[in-house]
């Protein structure tokens, strides 16, 4: 099969560079939709009623809506896609900001799940386009910084936007950052969909295609692994900080900011890690990282349970091997299927998804009105990823990537 025709070689350099600009600000979109949304969870719980549904529902909708976003991705193109889904985004936060009741809120959260998935899968996909799968583990390090600089700010605009003017204004400014990046990309990104994709030479079962490839489902597992821990850290952290610690939401949203810091300075990491030793050491070092996290939270719950201070160290070390995981895992998920990779992005992202929801779905369980379990329910999702992690990393990876042939320190 040939390789990826991509811009024309007079545009190529002016098509990077462009991307190279838009990739945080469209990666960004996520930590927007959910990390602003995190400290008005407790004030829309008390306005409309139970807040966590409407999460909830967005990520399950972002998980399913990309097995559609992909494969429309690479048949109609990444454009139009991707300009569908910015409009959808502002008009679902729009909609979210008059709404009068919880089931309309989770109505049009639910929108804006779907909407981001094709931001997302579009993004993804475009970085296998544009790049050889050797570089595309650092191109998207460099994007996820960008993102973490977005995640830093998101957090803490919110929690001042609900306690100076109210959540609504939350979702407002949600809209404003889709419009304003539907602009950006109606003047900036061009079209960079293999010609070859969808055509009578593609090929087909495009979903077994998928699958059938070991390193898919090795890097999809990564992915998948580090982002569930992380999630339950989004879905249960407001419950467990503000319910069950008592702060506020303004001292609230410096965790999630914190966490986005640490996130930047480890991506950064990432891309000299790679250089120096290759991906299977780099998500063997992020591994045990992720475990030494969770192994913090775990000794702070059992000897100290109402100290914050072992929960915020431990949530720092998981996140940063959550910025090594990250780029490698979404970047190796799609770097054999060039052919395939609206169709590869939309899995991986699905999976994804559907681990966060299940094990959050699970974790939500265990917490009561009285918080009995403390911050348990958050910690032992956590620790699960971790060791997820560590298996992939040191008996699943090495077999597909032999240590031997990678770059040498």
């Amino acid at each position: 099969m040939s390789a990826p025709q991509g811009p024309p070689a007079n545009l190529k350099g002016r098509w990077h560079a462009g991307f190279a600009l838009l990739l945080p600000l469209l990666l960004a979109a996520q930590p927007v939709a959910t990390d602003s949304y995190l400290p008005a969870l407790p004030a829309i719980a008390k306005e409309l009623g139970s807040a966590s549904t409407s999460l909830t529902l967005f990520v399950l909708a972002f998980g399913f809506a990309q097995l559609l976003c992909g494969p429309l991705a690479d048949r109609f193109g990444r454009r139009p896609v991707l300009l569908a889904g910015l409009g959808c985004y502002a008009l679902a936060a729009l909609g979210g900001a008059f709404a009068g009741s919880v089931f309309m809120l989770a109505g049009w959260r639910t929108l804006q799940g779907f909407s981001m998935a094709a931001i997302l899968v579009c993004a993804r996909a475009a970085v296998r386009d544009l790049y050889p799968a050797h570089e595309g583990p650092h191109v998207m390090a460099r994007g996820l910084t960008g993102l973490g600089v977005v995640g830093l700010v998101a957090p803490l605009l919110g929690a001042w936007l609900v306690q100076g003017a109210g959540w609504r204004w939350v979702m407002g400014a949600m809209a404003l950052y889709a419009l304003v990046l539907f602009a950006l990309c109606w003047r900036s990104f061009g079209e960079t969909r293999p010609s070859f994709v969808d055509t009578p030479s593609a090929p087909r079962g495009s979903t077994r295609v998928v699958f059938a490839s070991r390193a898919f489902r090795a890097w999809a597992s990564v992915a998948a692994s580090t982002y569930g821990g992380l999630f339950c850290f989004l879905l249960l952290s407001p419950m467990v900080y503000i319910g069950y610690l008592g702060w506020s939401p303004a001292w609230y949203g410096w965790i999630p900011a914190g966490g986005s810091l640490v996130y930047i300075f480890s991506t950064t990491m990432c891309r000299r890690l790679l250089r120096r030793h290759g991906p299977v050491r780099t998500v063997q070092l992020g591994a045990s990282l992720s475990m030494a996290g969770a192994a913090i939270q775990v000794l702070g719950c059992w000897l100290a349970p109402l100290s914050a201070v072992p929960l915020l160290a431990g949530h720092a070390v998981y996140c940063l091997g959550h910025g090594i995981h990250q780029p490698c895992g979404q970047a190796g998920a799609v770097g054999d299927l060039p052919q395939l990779a609206g169709r590869a992005v939309s899995w991986s992202g699905f999976g994804m998804m559907m681990v966060a929801f299940c094990v959050g779905q699970f974790a939500a369980l265990f917490v009561d009105a009285d918080y009995s379990n403390g911050a348990w329910p958050m910690v032992i999702p956590m620790v699960a990823a971790a060791c997820s992690l560590l298996t992939i990393a040191f008996f699943w990876l090495p077999r597909l990537h032999p240590l031997s042939k990678e770059p040498a320190p």
